[in-house]
């Protein structure tokens, strides 16, 4: 953090570059935001950055001076692009919360997170999943439970818009990364396949601790899906992303059952469904960026995590596509 907010007492300024489809949502929120003053927008397209600013009062400016006016800024423009705005707004003291991918190559994130360690500034990646409230009521249900496998599907049909990324990147990196955050175990070894180019893919993954997972990513698949399923000693959990939803099944209970002279062979279990308290997860993780820029504590997903998130996910990537070999062990 930088020493603007440390002795400042005001609201924090903060502006967004990129105004896309994401980037809208960005500042919405800002504006909403007791704690934000928002100081302004900048876009590649600069009439795109002039309507969204009109829209929610504030100022349509270039990145520079944008940039030169702000506490902290969201970086959410295309991947091939953060790295050069992200070192840009570092390089100046201000706070950064980047989209996720966090960079579209490793070298570049391991020198982003350098620069931002060195210039003490706060960088957040913007794994939104991790701000699910279903995923933060899901740390207390595990707490106490031996987790044997994990199984998360995040599938869907093909979107009407461009993405450069592979599916690994674009849409499993969600999963790599909620994974990453409740498995304390080392990967051991890691397989990965694709179908239909690759736009459909499967890994597994096995942990030193003896967890096992398995992730599928898909933009083929005609309903969309967003489920994380647990496998533990006693119980077994579903989590649904959409519903903002965790049930947790106990004590299976197998029974004969005699109906109209028939023998029928039934399963009843007692199902469990904490409260949780639905929200919108951007909104959870854009709070959770301010605060962590006015106390200068680390932020929830720090830049080693999506750098993490980022190379488990370019490895599956490699598999799938056939640029590494069918089975390997990370490093």
């Amino acid at each position: 953090m930088s020493e603007r907010q440390r002795a400042a007492g005001e609201r924090i300024r903060v502006g967004v570059v990129g105004v896309g489809r994401m980037g809208r949502h960005h500042v919405r929120i800002y504006t909403e935001h007791p704690g934000v003053e928002l100081v302004g927008v900048t876009d590649a397209d600069h009439e795109r950055a002039v309507e969204v600013a009109a829209e929610h009062g504030t100022r349509a400016l270039d990145q520079a001076e944008l940039i030169d006016r702000v506490d902290a800024v969201s970086i959410v423009v295309p991947t091939p692009a953060h790295a050069p705005v992200a070192r840009a707004a570092v390089d100046a003291g201000v706070d950064v919360l980047i989209e996720k991918p966090l960079v579209d190559d490793l070298a570049a994130g391991r020198d982003l997170i350098e620069r931002a360690r060195a210039a003490d500034v706060t960088l957040q990646v913007g794994h939104v999943e991790r701000f699910n409230p279903a995923v933060e009521a899901l740390g207390d249900v595990l707490a106490d439970l031996d987790v044997i496998a994990i199984d998360a599907r995040r599938l869907g049909p093909p979107v009407d818009r461009a993405v450069t990324e592979s599916v690994a990147i674009d849409l499993m990196i969600h999963d790599i990364d909620v994974l990453l955050s409740l498995v304390d175990g080392e990967i051991e070894g890691l397989t990965a396949v694709g179908a239909c180019d690759n736009r459909h893919v499967t890994a597994t993954l096995q942990f030193d601790d003896g967890v096992v997972a398995n992730l599928t990513a898909s933009r083929v698949t005609q309903r969309k899906v967003r489920e994380l399923v647990i496998t533990a000693e006693d119980c077994w959990i579903v989590l649904d992303y959409i519903d903002q939803s965790v049930r947790i099944h106990r004590r299976s209970l197998p029974s004969y059952v005699q109906t109209d002279g028939s023998l029928r062979y039934r399963h009843e279990s007692v199902v469990e469904q904490p409260t949780i308290d639905n929200g919108e997860p951007l909104k959870r993780e854009l709070s959770a960026f301010v605060e962590a820029v006015r106390t200068g504590a680390p932020p929830a997903v720090t830049g080693e995590d999506g750098l993490r998130a980022l190379e488990l996910a370019t490895r599956i990537d490699e598999l799938a596509t056939g640029r590494l070999p069918v089975e390997v062990v990370p490093e």
